[in-house]
């Protein structure tokens, strides 16, 4: 067949250089921004004496408190301060425990398996309804503090080698408790994409001498046709290869690896970052629902200097089918540039 230099393509393939993945973006048959706004939402309504988080004398021992940005000092076996507004707890009912000892086994010489040794612990904070979207710069900058104090507590310990901090929002992002919460587990494996990425900066710096993301914020912030927001510290960009409709990446400007060494300067200028991004989404999507994770270098003593971390938003704007689960390449049903455009004016 003779090729037609004017045939229009519903779709375009475009390739993520950082988990080498190809995604497909929706060019031709892509959605209008305002109407992701429209679609009916999933409401989980719980009252808060049904909550467990509201009934916090339920839960286990805190690890940590904080009231108002300042932590708070206790013992353990002091009752949980009445003015606490966030805290981390171990979860109840967990997916990791601590132990010293990993047992590793083969079965018949061709499955391997092992406890799960690790933290499970979950960072509530004080408000029933109130949503992270919702939260101001000073209540989300609190919510950064419970993450790093936890991240740098638990890193001490041998068996950690990753730390995984994420966020559910919403019923169709797996939060299987309406109360707003984030969650924090440690394992001894590292996350396969992470290690896939960390993988490939490695090759890209040791190839070029310069930071795979670092060139890839510099470009964005050249450009300006994927930007959301930023700040002196901060980039918030719908990525070029975005792996969902409206995807969004918090990354700092500066090269940095390791989450758990940022400043607090840093912190007060990712929490207006994140503020942004979660307040646009809110607005311009009508509160959808949406997971957050954090990508950084693992904690197990190994240099990752080449590392740059950062956070990945994705709202809950579409459902996986058979394309997506097959062949592991998602579909965005709108192009980042719209989407960046789109959520700029919220």
């Amino acid at each position: 067949m003779a090729k037609d230099s004017k045939l229009k393509f519903p779709s375009e393939l475009r390739f993520d250089l950082a988990s080498k993945d190809w995604v497909v973006i929706a060019t031709g048959r892509a959605r209008r921004p305002e109407t992701f706004k429209k679609e009916r939402r999933k409401i989980e309504k719980v009252s808060k004496k049904d909550c467990p988080f509201c009934q916090i004398n339920t839960q286990e021992k805190p690890t940590i408190v904080f009231s108002k940005g300042k932590k708070i000092t206790f013992k353990s076996q002091d009752k949980v301060p009445s003015n606490w507004t966030t805290m981390s707890v171990p979860n109840k009912y967990p997916a990791f425990i601590p132990n010293s000892r990993i047992d590793k086994h083969i079965e018949g010489g061709l499955y391997e398996k092992m406890n799960a040794v690790g933290f499970h612990e979950v960072v509530i904070t004080r408000d029933h309804n109130k949503q992270m979207s919702q939260f101001s710069v000073s209540q989300i900058k609190e919510v950064i503090d419970v993450y790093q104090e936890r991240y740098l507590g638990l890193m001490k310990e041998k068996f950690v080698n990753y730390i995984s901090i994420f966020h559910n929002h919403g019923v169709e992002s797996g939060a299987s408790i309406a109360h707003p919460h984030s969650q924090i587990i440690t394992t001894p494996l590292i996350d396969t994409d992470l290690k896939k990425a960390i993988r490939n900066s490695k090759k890209y710096f040791r190839a070029h001498k310069k930071c795979l993301y670092c060139l890839m914020g510099e470009w964005e912030r050249k450009t300006k046709k994927r930007v959301v927001f930023e700040n002196k510290d901060f980039l918030v960009i719908c990525p070029f290869a975005s792996k969902m409709a409206f995807e969004v990446i918090i990354s700092p400007k500066k090269h940095l690896s390791y989450f758990e060494r940022i400043t607090e300067k840093e912190k007060q200028q990712l929490a207006e970052a994140f503020q942004k991004a979660l307040s646009k989404l809110y607005k311009g999507l009508n509160d959808p629902a949406y997971n957050f994770y954090l990508h950084t270098a693992p904690c197990d003593g190994r240099n990752y200097d080449h590392y740059h971390w950062h956070w990945t938003i994705l709202p809950k704007t579409s459902t996986w089918a058979g394309f997506e689960i097959g062949t592991r390449m998602e579909i965005s049903t709108i192009e980042p540039e719209k989407a960046a455009d789109y959520l700029r004016k919220q």
